[in-house]
């Protein structure tokens, strides 16, 4: 039997220590467990994570492919490389601009940093980015717009210490088990309590001492109300904000009229009181996608970390925590060269791009200028013909971006090459197919959304002639540009070396975390700039406060509420919102039942059902927004308020419906709300095809 060896669960952000152990026969995991000795997570796990790391559904891809007239026929690897790298030189001898790259947070520390620097110093291109844009852009954008850097300042361990835990726009009881645990405990200690901002009832809000439920889209103008509020309450704290912020006066006179903001969001002023209340003791605020996927989403980030500020609530024991979706988003951004060069290196300052050049030994104007237009953005570009190939890597725009159905028209008429685990409609879509190893049987590092480093370790070999990210993206670099990578197979510890090297001395400093660190403490918090030190609370030292900003000061903003992008009319009066389920994760490619077997289900109040009655027929309807049709069953939930229609993430269907305007400051789309209507289902639409596929398909 093999022996039992360390790892990390790939299932979420959390980063849960695990124990796992291969299979004697076949392929893939045969056991995992929670491990007590790791520091994140103590030995705690979810059933989901150990279920879809031993036995994951999907449909593996063990073999390359080729389309070959009109479908997809399997090839040896040599043929596929060859296809891709020709493709990828052709382009190239036009313009690095010909050249689009699409990563994921999905991916390993070392995969993600060899595909930016394949990308950024390869190809040169500035169509480069990866999903985590579509998750968490504008968290990190307001992230570094107030503190000058990215990632939360608070940690795990300031969870306890915190009274009010503060949940807005997120459902951790269905995403991230493991960190609910540890909010619910706290809250339920005396004088804790759990305050939950959503406008549906979910597994969250049910626990909630207190649920606010403004109208989708508006979460803005509620933040703002509050933060009126305290001032007129004077619960502000003037020390801190006199000794270490700046803007703070200008934000007053931006804040809107509290029965204005109240209106606008549809709450009530007594719910404004208790949040402001609620802000006096400690308070973690924890926000997610029903924060970040707006047009509004930086804006009203940096209106929680506003808060946070006015009300003294930076420090241990409370501040403004950001819950991340993807399992290494946070080593997407600090080591792709996606928004930023490894360590947060700034992207357009010129030192900064000669130490990259020189780093990569490639020529400085082979760099692009900018980071890039989003993932939006290079769809666009796509269908304009600036863009001759795509490669997408770890991830299914096809099925996870908004107005999918447009998405998949472009993909199908550019020459794609999909690089993945599982086939998904992105799969479906390619020219050529890189089958690719998944978790279990990669190795590599991640960091968790407290920035803890861990090590990813391989329990068995994949499957086929199936291969690690990292191998198929060293090989096609060195077939377009000799010599940018060490012959494959690559070994990920001197990839990770490199990583170490680059960003020592920055905002995010992993020069103090090697291999064999890890291998003695399991996981260290950034930054850690040498072999003894580990991260802590953020820009906070022995009681001191210093920040990435020019001024060293934490900076207030003054975005207030406008309008949402797609507001109701008389042709679609009811308002579209998404949400996780339990059970599943993303569309679910790794769950044992499919979220795409069947209709996706949503859920609405009975007077909603009760308004609509002759749009069903057997529970069924069909929503139409301005983009696509979706037929559906239908579950009557009083949870959800009269006028939303809410419908779950994991169907590959929901995506037809939604709306590609983007945030202007981080590129983030506006998934979490559109307008629609609902009618009969008809003959022609009783065999809507809801497809396959997922988000991240890892």
């Amino acid at each position: 039997m093999n022996d039992w060896q360390p790892t990390t669960c790939m299932r979420c952000a959390v980063g849960c220590g695990h124990l796992q152990r291969g299979a004697d026969d076949g392929y893939g995991v045969s056991e995992a467990r929670g491990n007590p000795a790791h520091p994140a997570s103590n030995g705690l796990k979810c059933q989901r994570g150990i279920q879809e790391t031993v036995n994951p559904g999907g449909e593996r891809l063990t073999e390359p492919l080729v389309r070959r007239g009109g479908t997809l026929q399997p090839t040896d690897w040599d043929t596929a490389l060859g296809i891709v790298a020709a493709r990828f030189i052709e382009a190239l001898s036009n313009s690095g601009d010909t050249i689009a790259v699409l990563g994921s947070g999905q991916q390993t520390n070392e995969a993600a940093y060899a595909l930016g620097k394949l990308a950024r110093g390869g190809f040169g291109t500035p169509y480069y980015d990866a999903n985590t844009t579509l998750c968490m852009a504008s968290a990190v954008t307001a992230y570094f717009q107030a503190f000058g850097s990215d990632a939360p300042p608070p940690t795990y361990e300031d969870i306890p210490k915190a009274d009010t835990h503060l949940l807005w726009g997120a459902n951790p009881a269905a995403a991230h088990p493991v960190l609910y645990h540890w909010i619910t405990n706290s809250a339920s200690q005396e004088g804790g309590q759990l305050l939950v901002v959503d406008p549906v009832e979910s597994e969250t809000a049910s626990d909630a001492d207190l649920h606010i439920q403004p109208e989708p889209g508006t979460d803005l103008a509620l933040a703002r109300a509050v933060l009126a509020c305290c001032i007129d309450r004077d619960a502000i704290a003037t020390e801190f904000v006199d000794t270490n912020t700046t803007g703070f006066e200008r934000m007053v006179d931006s804040l809107p009229d509290i029965e204005t903001a109240a209106t606008q969001a549809g709450v009530s002023l007594a719910d404004i009181e208790t949040i402001a209340d609620a802000l006096t003791a400690p308070t973690l605020v924890y926000w997610g996608m029903g924060v970040n996927q707006s047009v509004q989403g930086t804006a009203t980030a940096r209106a929680l970390i506003d808060l946070c500020l006015a009300t003294g609530n930076l420090g241990p024991g409370s501040g403004p925590f950001s819950l991340t979706g993807q399992a290494n988003s946070m080593g997407a951004r600090v080591c792709s060269s996606k928004g930023t060069w490894p360590g947060q290196r700034e992207f357009t300052e010129t030192e900064n791009r000669k130490r990259v050049a020189g780093m990569w030994d490639v020529p400085l104007s082979r760099l692009p200028e900018s980071p890039g237009p989003g993932f939006v953005g290079i769809v666009d570009d796509l269908a304009r013909g600036e863009i001759d190939v795509c490669w997408t890597v770890a991830t299914n725009p096809a099925a996870g971006m908004p107005d999918a159905s447009y998405v998949r028209t472009v993909l199908e008429d550019s020459f794609l090459v999909a690089q993945d685990a599982f086939y998904s409609d992105t799969v479906a879509c390619a020219d050529v197919v890189l089958p690719a190893a998944t978790w279990g049987e990669s190795e590599g590092t991640v960091i968790n959304m407290e920035r803890r480093v861990s090590r990813l370790t391989a329990a068995a070999d994949p499957p086929g002639n199936t291969r690690p990210d990292l191998d198929i993206i060293a090989t096609i670099g060195n077939r377009v540009e000799p010599g940018l990578f060490d012959d494959p197979p690559l070994d990920p510890e001197s990839v990770f070396e490199e990583v170490r090297e680059l960003t020592a001395g920055t905002k995010a400093d992993l020069a103090g975390i090697s291999y064999g660190r890890l291998a003695d403490e399991l996981a260290v918090r950034w930054p850690a700039p040498d072999a003894e030190s580990e991260g802590g609370y953020r820009y906070y030292t022995d009681g001191n406060w210093s920040f990435y900003t020019d001024s060293g000061l934490a900076g207030f903003s003054t975005a207030t509420h406008s309008t949402v992008p797609e507001p109701v009319t008389e042709s679609y009066p009811l308002t579209l919102t998404t949400g996780r389920c339990a059970g599943v994760y993303n569309t679910g490619v790794r769950s044992q039942e499919s979220a795409n077997d069947g209709l996706p289900t949503v859920r609405m109040h009975s007077l909603t059902v009760g308004d609509y009655l002759g749009s069903f027929d057997r529970g069924r309807t069909v929503i139409t927004s301005r983009r696509g049709s979706v037929m559906v069953d239908t579950q009557v939930d009083d949870g959800i308020p009269p006028g939303i229609v809410w419908i779950p993430i994991h169907n590959a269907a929901v995506n037809e419906l939604t709306l590609p305007a983007v945030d202007p400051e981080s590129d983030e789309p506006n998934l979490k709300q559109c307008a629609v209507r609902i009618g009969p289902p008809s003959r022609a639409n009783t065999d809507f095809d809801t497809g396959s596929a997922s988000v991240e398909s890892r």
